[in-house]
Parts: C-alpha cells; sequence; structure tokens
C-alpha cells in the first residue's frame, strides 16, 4: 500500500473498492469510447466492477471458510477469461487489424478491478492514470517519433508474380533495403496477388515521391502504406 491500507474486511472499506472500480472502469471507458472503439464505457465498468467482485467474493470465502478456498484461483480466473472478451474487440478489416489496444485496455481494466477489490487501491489508481497516460501521451509521442522514422510498411496489389521482380528492382534502384516481403497467393485464380513489406528508404523526405512511382507501375494495382 502506498496511502491508506483497504485491505481489512470493513463495510467502510468494502464501499470504498466499489466506489473505486466504478470509478476508475470509467475512466478507462471514457478515453475508449470517445474515440469510437469498440468497448467504451459501459463495458470497461463493468469489467473493473465484476473482477473487483470477484475479489470481494474471494475474501469473504476467505473468512468465512478460511482454509478451505484459493483468494489466487479466482483471480487467476479472470486474467484468463477476460481474454475471451477482449477478442470480440479484435477486428480484421482488410489488411489491419483493429481493437488490439481497447482488448489490452479491457484485460488491463480487469487487473486493476482485482487489485481494488481486494483492497489495493491506491495501487489501481496509480495504474489507471499510467494507462491513461499511454493512451494519450504515447500515441503523440509516437507520431513524434514515426516522422523521423525511415522504416515503412507496404501493402500491394499486383496482377501477378511477373512483377515482384520489377520491384526488387525498383527498390535496388532507389537504394530501398527490404526488410521484410510477404507474398500472399490468391485463393481465387484470377485475383491478384498480395503483398505486405517492410521497406528503409535512405531520404524520408523522398517517400512520397516512391509512392507515386509504385502506383504508375505496371503490373501494380495498388499501393498503400500502412
Amino acid at each position: 500500500m502506498f496511502i491508506a491500507d483497504f485491505s481489512e474486511w470493513t463495510p467502510f472499506n468494502i464501499c470504498i473498492r466499489i466506489l473505486a472500480a466504478l470509478l476508475l472502469g470509467c475512466m478507462i471507458g471514457l478515453e475508449r469510447g470517445v474515440k469510437r472503439r469498440g468497448a467504451g464505457t459501459k463495458t470497461h465498468t463493468i469489467v473493473c466492477l465484476g473482477s473487483a467482485l470477484v475479489m470481494l467474493t474471494a475474501q469473504y470465502m476467505e473468512i468465512a471458510f478460511p482454509g478451505r478456498t484459493d483468494m489466487a484461483r479466482m483471480a487467476a480466473q479472470v486474467i484468463s477469461g477476460v481474454g475471451f472478451l477482449g477478442v470480440g474487440t479484435i477486428i480484421i478489416s482488410g489488411h489491419q487489424v483493429k481493437g488490439l489496444t481497447t482488448a489490452a485496455s479491457l484485460w488491463t481494466c480487469a487487473c486493476i478491478g482485482l487489485a481494488v477489490g481486494i483492497g489495493f487501491v491506491d495501487g489501481g489508481i496509480v495504474f489507471c492514470l499510467l494507462m491513461l497516460f499511454a493512451l494519450h501521451v504515447l500515441p503523440f509521442i509516437e507520431r513524434k517519433a514515426y516522422k523521423h522514422s525511415r522504416y515503412f510498411s507496404l501493402y500491394l496489389e499486383i496482377e501477378s508474380s511477373k512483377t515482384i521482380p520489377l520491384l526488387m528492382e525498383f527498390f535496388r534502384a532507389k537504394q530501398i533495403q527490404v526488410d521484410n516481403f510477404d507474398v500472399m497467393k490468391p485463393k481465387v485464380k484470377g485475383q491478384p496477388f498480395s503483398i505486405f513489406a517492410t521497406i528503409i528508404v535512405s531520404d524520408v523526405k523522398e517517400f512520397g515521391s516512391y509512392m507515386d512511382m509504385l502506383e504508375n507501375m505496371k503490373g501494380v494495382l495498388s499501393v498503400e502504406s500502412m
């Protein structure tokens, strides 16, 4: 405990734990909901409250039936079980995966609920604030860092495998290093090939012109920076 100890089984401490779970889950859920993510305020609040209830129940069982229960087992079931809920927020749209951050926030929200439910309220508050920092501030820092990165991820659709040598020749001519190059063959004959590539450019300012050249290359149907 950093500031106060709410682990003792008293009506006041129980109310503090429930209220903290409600507020912390709501704070995380509001951040996700404002950004129109899959799981918003209601989902995160319920997950945090539910996990807090699990720990309250576990502590109650330990008090009511000493030596015949395992408090850690109930917490472990929440940590593993909430992963199934997180999977429902992950969406594969075309060639992009969305919802990973929301799934991670749900899992962490459950862990915060467990901490608050057992009485580690101040620890739950600290981690909630750190989580909000990660969700709000880190993307800004990440965007700043990416502006200076020479690594770029590309998704291309090409007519046939004959276009691949042309692409490699283009990369060599422009002194572009290929860090990763995955080719997905079409399941149905006549459909385009898909390519996921990670490249390293020597001059970041020229990336826009490289994209234009790739779009106009013979055999390339579409190209997109991910």
